[in-house]
């Protein structure tokens, strides 16, 4: 029985920095979608303390696509996928350039650049470090890396190129990961991270909901989000894509009330950190944008790896008139 919860009450838990309790993080996933205004209300102090009325805007590259050996269920790149998408080993140099002067022109907060695949080579490493390294020299932006499993001597090069943020998602519970790959364990993620952090790291760690788990399953996630103590929590929402394991998932549960109830626990769990609504939001919570900013202060700009997105342009209109700024990083 899932019991019920007073929303101011938790939000006062969560500004005294006291986790809630698995009963109250479950109460809020199942809040009665009228009682949700009064959520983001007592949630919004929070997001307001810890992160002011700006929004970090971001932009992707996809700087590696296709080819993974994995099998992770979700993506287009994966090793069973059939989606129609461009496969390539690396982007020439011009187009990281390109892009990083983008965010640089656009006062963007960070470039976020994602290479598919699970393990690198040494010499592709150090090939992409000299990417970053003239990168960081032309554009100057905060650079963030989603790029599998480093060892800790290609991490430490990625490092001394300038790369100060790492992304590495969780992506769902622990218990229900193995529905959605087999290749590699959840422990492996955590292990990863972990050495990464050993290393002096930022870490950007979320998930995805909407890919056939349950209510606890996604904040069971997010508690082990906690553990992790990210700098940012990026929270995607499902978008079926053709020819992946996941083409077909029935995505009824992502409502627009249910969305923003999944980033209201985020922030109650994890009330310091960036939340990033990212994958998906265009599409199911189109019309809604000003209580998503309420409660999370980052998104992305100019699509996701293999999925189209709103424009940059679009999305600093969308963050000033919904009477929030966009942060430079």
């Amino acid at each position: 029985m899932i019991q019920t919860v007073n929303s101011a009450e938790i939000a006062q838990k969560s500004l005294a920095g006291e986790a809630l309790s698995r009963g109250e993080a479950l109460a809020v996933l199942e809040l009665p979608d009228e009682q949700l205004p009064g959520l983001i209300a007592a949630v919004y102090p929070i997001r307001k303390k810890y992160k002011g009325t700006t929004v970090g805007i971001q932009i992707l590259t996809n700087a590696r696509s296709g080819n993974c050996s994995q099998n992770c269920a979700y993506c287009a790149q994966a090793r069973d996928s059939e989606a129609d998408i461009a496969k390539y080993r690396l982007v020439p140099y011009e187009k990281l350039r390109g892009d990083g002067l983008i965010a640089k022109e656009k006062n963007l907060a960070r470039h976020c650049i994602g290479l598919s695949g699970i393990r690198f080579t040494d010499k592709e490493i150090r090939e992409f470090a000299g990417y970053v390294r003239e990168l960081k020299k032309e554009a100057r932006t905060h650079i963030c890396c989603s790029i599998g499993f480093l060892t800790p001597a290609q991490a430490q090069t990625l490092k001394d190129a300038g790369v100060n943020r790492i992304n590495h998602n969780l992506n769902t519970s622990r218990n229900f990961y193995p529905a959605i790959c087999t290749t590699h364990s959840y422990d492996e993620r955590i292990a990863n991270i972990k050495m990464l952090q050993g290393l002096g790291f930022e870490i950007c760690c979320g998930g995805i909901i909407g890919m056939g788990e349950t209510a606890a399953d996604a904040a069971d996630m997010l508690f082990e989000i906690r553990e992790i103590n990210p700098q940012s929590v990026p929270v995607n929402f499902l978008i079926p894509i053709a020819g992946t394991g996941l083409a077909n998932m029935d995505t009824s549960r992502l409502t627009p009330e249910y969305c923003l109830k999944v980033l209201c626990l985020a922030r109650l769990l994890l009330p310091q950190k960036d939340i990033r609504c990212t994958a998906g939001r265009e599409l199911y919570l189109k019309g809604r944008e000003k209580e998503m900013l309420m409660i999370a202060d980052s998104i992305f700009a100019s699509g996701y790896l293999t999925a189209g997105g709103q424009s940059i342009d679009d999305a600093v209109k969308l963050v000033t008139g919904a009477g929030f700024e966009y942060r430079i990083e």
